[in-house]
């Protein structure tokens, strides 16, 4: 395996590494583009697959940790390389001597003999070149590399204030009495913070990236809570150092310009092209049938929780900045369920490897095993050894779940080795979480969000680890963006299995089994406060299709980034002020990123998932059977066939989105005739 050796990785190795691999790939793109020989299957798209293995090995690496555990100067090289990179990338994809053989092999694919997965790597590859310009002119391939050079820029200063902004608003609080509602562990925890900021006198509460923030659902103190939330939302767009509003702008108009430059109508359009919603009306269709009822859900549980705050004397109209702290309070009056109860069953270290590993033992016959002998690029990170059945080794799977300064917010996957059969590589994946570090010899308690994104991380890692194809391209989590999300969210069903359960839901003190009536109220609770997670999910989602769909001289300027978020949210009829956005623009790192334009992506999987695990549940549930087909028809086969026929090959049959209704209550409720 070609674990990265992390320990002999130095911060001064990355540029000359980046900078070689980039001039290594540019020498072998030019021989296969120049070969004399007429251009065949092995000779140019292999070729082509086989080239740049220095700079993906060392790029995997940088980029990474740029966003698991960065410094200043790793900040500095990816600003200094990211025009660099992006010209390098335009220097392969617009190259017309390379498109011409690869135009050659496509034309003439149907009578070279390839196997599927060849003829899909064809394919794929042409279509990659076509959408990044290869058939343009030489005058807009130039104004084309200019917009990409530009975006490269502005992509990494957007993600950099983002980061820098989340630790540099960390919220101070001067007395511990103004953090009640919190755990003794949390308000230890905020006074650690506070020292490593040297506060000693004070409590510092960090912000995750979200809109939302964890403090909110269990904080008394209501001006705290506001001010909490207030501070979240107006991060990217106060006139400070860190304001995002003049980088949206830019990216968005260049964007649109660069998607017109392609033919395509608008940036949403372009990028539509490679996903299986297949087009803007798709996507614009199915978010708008999902809008209104989500908002009548949130709009009636905002009323139950206007009430709660009325019976209690409360003389104020609900919030934002309330929603989560009343919630609690209407989750345990109904349901008799108080999701701290959940916390002492859910030690992390307990949640991976007797619930996660458990899980994957039961369904696909994993195991796993603690490396100490292998590296790690901070302490708090762990590395297992994953092995089939047969004793064979599978993969290398990093573990690293705690939230520090050094690492960007969110949780997510990604593959420092993918795997592929050409290159002789198996794969080596990590997880990220960002949990909060408790005080030194204190357990980790999960909320039960935290051990629901354990378990749709390592959904995502299985994806990777199971891959089994030749083509690093193809490999792993290689697929259309709204189908990425699919395996990962079925695989957060083994969270609630009865079986599972059982195994890793234990009092960390005591050994205790959590009780039978607990998991019965978290079932019960289902349903509840969904109105309020899919109109935010929504609005999110609304927004990106929002931005996305603009022609070029729709921008708006810098100064009314923030009035056309309002605007757009009130025409796609989702601005609710009690539930904001999950995400306002100018801290949206995914749009701004690489899900621009995909943000509906989730609710898209969703549909999949949620048909996914009624087959699971008819078909008996947590077997091997089952675990070795999904395996084997989805799992394992990466991008090497269309997505849809993917899941068509496990299924039987095309999507159907009623679980999904069912699941998120958005059904409609039956005539009282028929009750």
């Amino acid at each position: 395996m070609q674990y990265p050796p992390f320990d002999a990785i130095a911060d001064d190795h990355y540029k000359p590494a980046l900078e070689a691999g980039m001039k290594e790939q540019l020498d072998e793109i030019l021989a296969i583009a120049s070969n004399p020989e007429l251009p065949t299957f092995e000779n140019t798209i292999v070729a082509l697959e086989r080239s740049g293995a220095t700079l993906a090995r060392a790029s995997r690496v940088f980029y990474y940790l740029a966003s698991a555990h960065t410094n200043d100067t790793i900040e500095q090289v990816r600003a200094e390389l990211a025009p660099a990179m992006s010209a390098h990338s335009d220097a392969i994809l617009l190259n017309s001597e390379l498109f011409d053989r690869i135009g050659a092999v496509y034309q003439n694919r149907t009578e070279l003999g390839l196997n599927s997965e060849d003829l899909r790597l064809v394919e794929e590859t042409y279509k990659e070149f076509v959408l990044a310009g290869a058939t343009l002119g030489n005058d807009a391939k130039e104004a084309l590399k200019e917009i990409n050079a530009r975006l490269a820029v502005l992509g990494n200063q957007f993600s950099q204030n983002v980061r820098k902004e989340v630790n540099a608003k960390a919220i101070v609080v001067d007395s511990a009495e103004a953090l009640d509602g919190l755990s003794s562990n949390e308000i230890a925890a905020a006074k650690i913070a506070a020292e490593a900021r040297n506060m000693p006198d004070k409590w510092v509460l960090p912000l995750l990236n979200t809109s939302g923030q964890p403090a909110l659902s269990s904080l008394t103190n209501r001006a705290l809570r506001q001010r909490i939330h207030e501070t979240s939302l107006g991060r990217g767009s106060d006139g400070g150092e860190f304001d995002n509003t003049a980088i949206v702008s830019e990216v968005m108009k260049l964007r649109a310009e660069a998607a017109q430059l392609l033919g395509f109508e608008n940036h949403a359009d372009y990028q539509l092209q490679s996903q299986t919603a297949g087009s803007v009306a798709a996507v614009n269709e199915r978010l708008a049938s999902l809008a209104p009822p989500a908002v009548a859900n949130a709009r009636r549980e905002a009323n139950e929780l206007q009430m709660m705050i009325d019976a209690e004397g409360g003389e104020f109209e609900l919030a934002a900045w309330d929603w989560d702290f009343y919630s609690e309070k209407v989750r345990t009056q109904k349901y008799n369920f108080d999701g701290a109860q959940l916390k002492p069953y859910f030690e992390m270290n307990n949640v991976l490897e007797k619930g996660v590993f458990y899980a994957a033992e039961l369904v696909f016959g994993l195991t796993f095993k603690a490396r100490t002998d292998l590296p790690v690029y901070h302490p708090d990170v762990k590395v297992w050894e994953v092995f089939n059945e047969d004793g064979s080794t599978l993969a290398l799977f990093i573990q690293d779940f705690y939230a520090r300064e050094s690492k960007r917010g969110g949780a997510w996957m990604n593959a420092y080795v993918p795997q592929s059969h050409l290159m002789g590589t198996q794969p080596v994946v990590a997880n990220h979480l960002n949990v909060p570090k408790p005080p030194a010899g204190e357990p980790t308690l999960l909320t039960w969000d935290e051990v629901t994104t354990m378990f749709h991380e390592f959904g995502h890692a299985l994806h990777g680890m199971f891959s089994d194809v030749t083509y690093p391209s193809l490999s792993g989590t290689s697929v259309p963006r709204d189908f990425v999300e699919y395996p990962s969210m079925v695989n957060e069903m083994w969270a609630v299995w009865p079986r599972v359960l059982r195994n890793y839901a234990v009092h960390h003190e005591t050994g205790e089994p959590m009780d039978p009536a607990l998991l019965n109220k978290l079932l019960s609770t289902s349903q509840f406060n969904q109105g309020f997670s899919t109109t935010e999910y929504l609005a999110a989602s609304l927004l990106d299709q929002a931005w996305h769909q603009l022609s070029p001289d729709q921008v708006p300027a810098p100064e009314d980034v923030v009035a056309f978020e309002q605007r757009a949210l009130a025409d796609a009829g989702v601005d609710f002020a009690p539930v904001p956005p999950r995400y306002r623009t100018t801290y949206f790192s995914h749009i701004l990123g690489g899900y621009s334009a995909g943000y509906y992506s989730y609710i898209w999987s969703e549909v999949l998932d949620a048909d996914t695990v009624e087959w699971f549940k008819e078909n008996g549930g947590a077997l091997r059977a089952n675990g070795d087909r999904f395996r084997a028809t989805l799992l394992s086969r990466g991008g090497s066939e269309d997505a849809m026929q993917l899941f068509e090959n496990l299924r039987g049959r095309k999507p159907d989105i009623t679980p999904l209704l069912k699941r998120r209550g958005l059904l409609a409720e039956p005539p009282e005739s028929s009750r």
